[in-house]
């Protein structure tokens, strides 16, 4: 029946060269409409006619294949070209044996569309593109009988990937990519050549361009020659920050065809798993999808390629007791492919993470925390390069990157010794006491097992309270990362902490005492507030109190030697001001540490300081160093006798410094709404007259004694009889200095007073002194 339809079909085809013959002389007609016409008239006796394939086989190429084509490589008319084209088209995929056009029609798609130099001969775009997709064809339909002419093929993709029309560069990727997949017996020969043009086009401003460059480079290297992956990795990586996220897409699936089906990937594993693992933080929930899907096949497939060297693991192996919460661990596989290829990564990752690039800085810290994941306790023998990085990084003002690289190093928390990593951190910390060396030590804290911390917890409190350490900068930064230390070390170990509550609280008064951290204090508080939650303690005060004693010893070994300067007189401020009551279960050690320091001999700046500190406590004297319920007549006494204590001190100083200034204050508390603080303010000026005895002293403040005679007499018509009492005798006191002033005073304004009586007791007084 076929030899019938094959003896059939020849008066056919005859009938049709014959009809054709007709029209063929007219493609040599010198003008534009004649060669149309005959053009399509060809194209209604072959095209718009139902012909076999044999009939259209035996006409195309007896007859049309050698026309059309220098219509289509020669005519000056467009329409012209395209038609030649549409019909060796037609001629192509509608004929018996194709392959027959293969010796005439690609050195002729060869001089059409590149020229020595490079470039297309065919100046109209669109024909350019007719041509590419009419090599397209050729390979779908001529796979056998390519490879003779894959130099041609090779060189017309080189021309047309770098065509200027983006439509071209798309049909010329795809053409590329079945070159690939034709014939990779002979492609991976010549494979490389294609790579400069690929490379060259993959960053092209037309997003479907890209992915089309990237997809046909993954294809070319799969089937070609798979040295060019290291041409093409920088390029690919680049990719990866591409804002479209398609482009991404197809970065990600080549790489995951690579990791599966190259046929070298066992020596290319350590850079293209950086690429695929940097899919998994792929802002796209698609994309990321894909890389996990693709590194899990990868991980299995690689489990079973090496099966007997991880029977052992598979069989015995258990997961670490204490994992990162809401992370999957990865698969076997995975976490050896990643280990066994660390040493190899994680060079150039940590060179990355310092990029002077942002985008790769933080793509770099993403990975690095993915990277140590599947590292796990393999992490060890890599610490001194991750922490050396970690530190670099950690000094940057970049949120994103350090917060990768907290992360990352809470996974060696979770997965190294403590005894390897504080080892290492402590060494460095106290090397170079550094805020970035404190933030990785917290974020190693936080990931460590409470269990497993504990045997080294007095060494660790031990080393952030020496004031090596937490003494060693004023940085707020550095403070912040101090008590970050603190409260990782509270959230982790809980209970545990009661063995190293003293040295916590050390730090935490150390952090409070810095000046230029008031912004602090109220999280200082909050950590003070854990650490006696943990202990089951009612609150930070309950936590003075369990060590008030201590804390004092601690902060007096030198108070003989205090000077401005002295973190010591910070501590002491925090401790007595901050402990409330508490402070007054340590008079005792407290009032010594004044009388050393407040001698005249002293640093006058430093005493300024510790009578702020006691004038503080004494506003507040029931709550603070009055706390403990004595009787009111011993509270007078503590307030006599501190007052006494501070105004015997500070006296000589401000009678010559300060001058009227320390009166005025007191006279103002003769104001003041509180009696107590009236009557305080009247026992200070009692107090601070007994102190003057010298006569340089009086005569250097003659002018000040008599402005207080004059205000202390107003003070003697106070509403209240008690106030009235104690100003009477406060100007009986100051009358030994100068009687005659007062008396001067006195008589000034006897009359005006509305208890002349008073005024009357005290010229008496004056009198019977003086004789």
């Amino acid at each position: 029946m076929a030899e019938d339809g094959a003896l059939g079909d020849q008066p056919r085809a005859a009938d049709v060269v014959k009809a054709l013959g007709r029209h063929l002389g007219g493609l040599q007609e010198p003008g534009r409409d004649a060669r149309l016409r005959a053009l399509r008239a060809i194209r209604a006796e072959v095209q718009e006619r139902p012909l076999s394939a044999l009939v259209l086989q035996e006409v195309f190429a007896k007859q049309l294949l050698r026309p059309l084509v220098r219509c289509l490589v020669g005519d000056p008319a467009e329409r012209c070209r395209e038609l030649a084209v549409q019909l060796t088209c037609h001629g192509l995929s509608h004929g018996a044996r194709p392959a027959e056009a293969l010796p005439c029609l690609l050195p002729a798609l060869a001089q059409r569309l590149c020229s020595p130099q490079g470039q297309s001969h065919e100046p109209c775009e669109e024909l350019r593109l007719a041509l590419i997709q009419l090599l397209s064809l050729l390979l779908e339909l001529c796979e056998a009988d390519l490879p003779t002419y894959l130099p041609e093929i090779i060189r017309i993709l080189q021309a047309t990937l770098l065509d200027p029309y983006p439509e071209v560069k798309r049909e010329s990727c795809r053409c590329a990519a079945a070159s690939a997949r034709a014939m990779p017996e002979h492609f991976h020969m010549q494979s490389e050549f294609l790579i400069k043009p690929l490379m060259q086009t993959v960053s092209h401003q037309h997003f479907r361009v890209r992915v089309a460059v990237i997809q046909a480079t993954g294809t070319v290297i799969q089937f070609g020659n798979g040295k060019s992956v290291d041409d093409v990795l920088s390029h690919l990586a680049q990719r990866l920050f591409d804002e479209i996220p398609q482009v991404r897409q197809a970065v990600t699936s080549v790489v995951g065809e690579w990791l599966l089906h190259l046929r070298d990937r066992y020596s290319y594993f350590h850079k293209l798993i950086p690429l695929l693992l940097s899919s998994f933080t792929d802002e796209m929930p698609e994309n990321k999808q894909l890389a996990v899907s693709y590194w899990k096949r990868i991980g299995l497939q690689w489990e079973k390629e090496n099966e007997e060297d991880l029977k052992d693991k598979l069989d015995f192996y258990s997961a670490p007791s204490h994992y990162p919460e809401g992370v999957v661990r990865p698969e076997l596989g995975c976490r050896e492919l990643v280990t066994r290829n660390l040493s190899k990564i994680l060079p150039g990752l940590c060179h990355d993470v310092t990029d002077w690039v942002e985008g790769t800085r933080i793509k770099a810290s993403q990975l690095l925390f993915i990277l140590l994941l599947h590292a796990e306790d393999h992490i060890t023998q890599h610490m001194e390069l991750l922490l050396t990085t970690l530190y670099r990084v950690c000094l940057s003002e970049e949120n994103n990157v350090v917060r990768n690289c907290v992360k990352a190093a809470e996974l060696i928390g979770t997965f190294v010794s403590p005894k390897v990593s504080l080892k290492l951190l402590v060494s460095a910390l106290e090397k170079t006491p550094m805020p970035s060396n404190l933030m990785i030590l917290a974020a190693v804290i936080r990931g460590c097992p409470r269990q497993v911390l504990k045997p080294h917890l007095s060494y660790l409190a031990n080393t952030l309270s020496q004031p090596e350490i937490c003494q060693r900068s004023e940085e707020i930064f550095y403070m912040e990362q101090l008590l970050c230390c603190v409260q990782a070390i509270t959230e982790v170990c809980q209970e545990d902490c009661k063995e190293i509550s003293l040295q916590l609280m050390k730090v935490l008064v150390t952090i409070m005492a810095i000046p230029r951290t008031e912004h602090l204090h109220e999280k200082v508080e909050e950590s003070m507030c854990s650490l006696a939650q943990v202990q089951h303690l009612s609150g930070f005060l309950d936590l003075y109190k369990q060590h008030i004693d201590q804390l004092m010893e601690w902060v007096s070994v030198s108070h003989d030697c205090w000077n401005c300067y002295s973190p010591e007189v910070l501590q002491l401020d925090v401790i007595a001001t901050h402990s409330g009551p508490i402070i007054g279960e340590a008079l005792q050690d407290f009032i010594p540490i004044l009388k050393t320091c407040l001698q005249p001999t002293k640093d006058p700046l430093m005493r300024l300081k510790l009578f702020t500190i006691l004038s503080q406590l004494l506003q507040k004297a029931n709550e603070t160093i009055n706390s403990q319920g004595v009787s009111q007549y011993k509270r007078r006494n503590h307030l006599k006798i501190c007052l006494y204590f501070m105004i015997s001190h500070i006296c000589p100083v401000l009678l010559v410094q300060l001058r009227i200034c320390f009166f005025l204050e007191l006279l103002k508390r003769l104001d003041d709404a509180a009696h107590d603080v009236r009557l305080a303010a009247a026992q200070a000026l009692t107090d601070w007259f007994k102190c003057i005895r010298n006569d340089d002293e009086k005569t250097v403040i003659k002018s000040n004694i008599e402005f207080l005679y004059r205000e202390l007499l107003i003070h003697l018509d106070d509403p209240d009889q008690n106030i009235q009492r104690a100003v009477l005798e406060v100007l009986k006191e100051g009358s030994v200095l100068y009687p005659e002033l007062l008396v001067k005073e006195i008589e000034a304004v006897e009359h005006k007073h509305r208890t002349p009586a008073y005024c009357n007791q005290l010229l008496q007084h004056i009198q019977s002194t003086g004789e």
